[in-house]
């Protein structure tokens, strides 16, 4: 079944929208709305909904992202040189957002296959995921995971892939200062994210101060007070670090690791236990309200 062309409309206002279709789409593509492709334009990037003049506002979202550097032609690719963008503000003069928009409607009657995890989420690929707690360990992850492309993964063929995450935070880091607890979060939160299946793994090295116990979990309220730092200037709560290694972190500075290899070696058997799990996962039909789509 041949699927019609599409693109993405984000606000009525908007004059530009975004190409769907994998690979981008050729010159002369007609949407079910009658718009022609005057040129191709490559998949994510912005097409001219209407005829705009040079000097005239480029909406996106529903707010102006530029002007036009030339006229550009209904159906034509809005190309980062046909577009002129604004001079910047000073940071100090700098307005605050102020403009809410009302809640959408409810999306009804879509629904797509994706992968429901245990806290609620929905996933819609089926991926192991490995956060790291330094940056330190970030080579010997990488590593790793290239041997877990090679030589696991091919036995489980219900997993999609595997993302090692690297940052550069953690190690020689204020992990008391105000503040601190927003990279943390933000650590916590894209390990969490629904396609690694709400349980991703950690690997550390076991002297940094982000201990991966904080990417992990974070203090509930039925959680024991013992289980939690309760450091009231840490800026983070969350619990001790363990000794040795967990069904779902590795440290790299463990007793039992005499070498590089026996590093690798735990990395991968955690990983193997978590892709035979994955790789028992099924696809459900899901309400398209379960999406959650990241804007940046």
């Amino acid at each position: 079944m041949n699927t019609p062309p599409l693109y993405i409309r984000i606000n009525d206002r908007d004059n530009v929208a975004i190409a769907g279709g994998s690979g981008g789409l050729p010159a002369g593509t007609k949407f079910p709305d009658g718009l022609v492709l005057r040129e191709r334009v490559p998949q994510g990037h912005k097409i001219s909904l209407t005829d705009i003049a040079e000097g005239a506002p480029i909406i996106r979202y529903g707010e102006v992202i530029g002007s036009a550097a030339v006229p550009i032609a209904r159906g034509s690719w809005v190309s980062e040189a046909k577009v002129r963008m604004p001079e910047p503000p000073e940071l100090d003069s700098l307005p605050l957002a102020t403009k809410t928009p009302p809640p959408p409607e409810p999306l009804e009657g879509y629904t797509f296959e994706g992968y429901l995890n245990a806290d609620g989420s929905v996933g819609t690929r089926n991926l192991l995921g490995i956060s790291t707690s330094v940056q330190c360990v970030a080579g010997v992850l990488e590593y790793a995971a290239r041997r877990i492309r090679e030589e696991l993964l091919p036995r489980y063929p219900n997993v999609d892939g595997v993302v090692p995450l690297i940052h550069t935070y953690g190690c020689g880091v204020a992990i008391k200062a105000p503040g601190a607890a927003v990279p943390i979060r933000t650590i916590r939160n894209i390990a969490r994210n629904p396609n690694f299946g709400g349980a991703p793994m950690v690997v550390g090295l076991g002297c940094e101060k982000l201990i991966p116990e904080w990417i992990l979990t974070e203090r509930g309220p039925d959680q024991p007070r013992g289980l939690v730092n309760e450091d009231a200037d840490i800026g983070v709560v969350g619990p001790q670090p363990a000794p040795g290694n967990t069904p779902d972190i590795v440290r790299l500075q463990d007793e039992s690791h005499r070498s590089f290899g026996d590093m690798v070696a735990s990395i991968m058997g955690m990983a193997e236990k978590r892709l035979s799990e994955l790789n028992r996962r099924k696809r459900t039909t899901c309400p398209a309200s379960d999406l959650v789509v990241g804007l940046q």
